[in-house]
């Protein structure tokens, strides 16, 4: 079988022991990242499975339209970037396992990380001590601030996990299935929204990113918070109203911020304005990249293929496309 993955950025899908299930398959890696259509097109013409790394490419009913060999797309979680009903019309069958009841541990762990790296300013400090100086900030600790939880679900439950035993007092905002969640496990839910962003010390935001939950939070809610106080979003750059975290640093409220999310990815030659911001500490969405969490997603997304050639295909979203092509 003809198989393509698109957007290994780190050139490490082949280095995985789950790439071992693709013996004797034809398959292409793409290193680099394109949305152009007809870049797309020449590159998967050939191509009767796609492997997806998440969110990375999105893929629509023009570039569908002009891959009459393609069968099936194999990948792991949410799907916004994929046209469903178009992959139905022309006969694509959608493969995702969703992983119910699975935290992310993984963009967990570098929540906490961007929590403490911005906390202690320590890519400011590693910079000036290689720069030849010595103690450059008064960085702030956690024990004894609150943490606010924005989004009570899986990944926000363990972040408010670490919260917890670093000695935090923990606050949760979100809709009533997460305050239910959070009482549950003996956490405060807030009085409001501004009570919310006016008390808490460090604000995560993991919310799922939908139309509903799109600019959550906005410039009014940032100017609420206290000039020493973090933001830390690893979920989805669109929960935050455009435009309105820039500006909200640059007026000094909140004092920081720390992103591993952005509008339009990948974000190339430092083209982003909280690129130039020093209170903004940044990375490039690697919440889930590690490879513990690689050798499960990739293990699944292959392991869907070998389904499927089987005859007896997994974690379906859209059984209709069946016996279509």
């Amino acid at each position: 079988m003809n198989i393509t993955i698109l957007d290994d950025y780190q050139n490490v899908v082949r280095s995985l022991d789950a790439f071992d299930k693709l013996a004797g398959h034809n398959v292409t890696i793409w290193n680099d990242h394109t949305k152009d259509t007809d870049i797309l097109a020449g590159r998967l013409k050939d191509t009767e499975a796609l492997v997806l790394i998440r969110e990375r490419t999105p893929i629509r009913a023009p570039l569908i339209a002009r891959l009459p060999r393609l069968k099936l797309i194999s990948q792991r979680s949410v799907y916004p970037h994929i046209d469903v009903d178009a992959c139905t019309q022309y006969g694509v069958l959608l493969c995702s396992d969703m992983h119910p009841g699975r935290p992310s541990y993984a963009t967990a762990e570098l929540t906490w990380g961007l929590v403490i790296a911005a906390m202690r300013h320590i890519a400011q400090e590693v910079a000036a001590l290689k720069a030849g100086r010595w103690q450059s900030t008064l960085g702030m600790g956690l024990r004894g601030k609150t943490l606010g939880i924005y989004g009570y679900g899986r990944i926000g439950g363990v972040v408010a996990g670490y919260g917890k035993a670093f000695g935090m007092k923990v606050l949760v905002w979100g809709r009533e299935g997460s305050f239910e969640r959070a009482r549950e496990d003996g956490h405060a839910v807030a009085e409001s929204k501004q009570v919310f962003f006016g008390t808490c010390d460090v604000i995560s935001l993991h919310l799922r990113y939908n139309d509903k939950t799109h600019g959550s939070v906005t410039a009014a809610d940032l100017a609420r918070m206290k000039p020493s106080a973090l933001i830390v979003n690893t979920s989805r750059a669109g929960l935050i109203e455009e435009g309105a975290l820039a500006a909200a640093l640059k007026a000094g409220r909140p004092g920081m911020a720390a992103v591993d999310v952005f509008e339009q990815e990948p974000v190339l030659n430092a083209d982003h304005p909280l690129l130039k911001l020093d209170n903004a500490l940044c990375t490039p969405h690697i919440g889930y990249v590690e490879r513990s969490g690689y050798e499960s997603q990739f293990s699944v997304s292959f392991g869907q293929i070998l389904a499927y050639l089987e005859g007896k295909p997994v974690n379906v979203i859209n059984p209709e496309a069946l016996g279509k092509r």
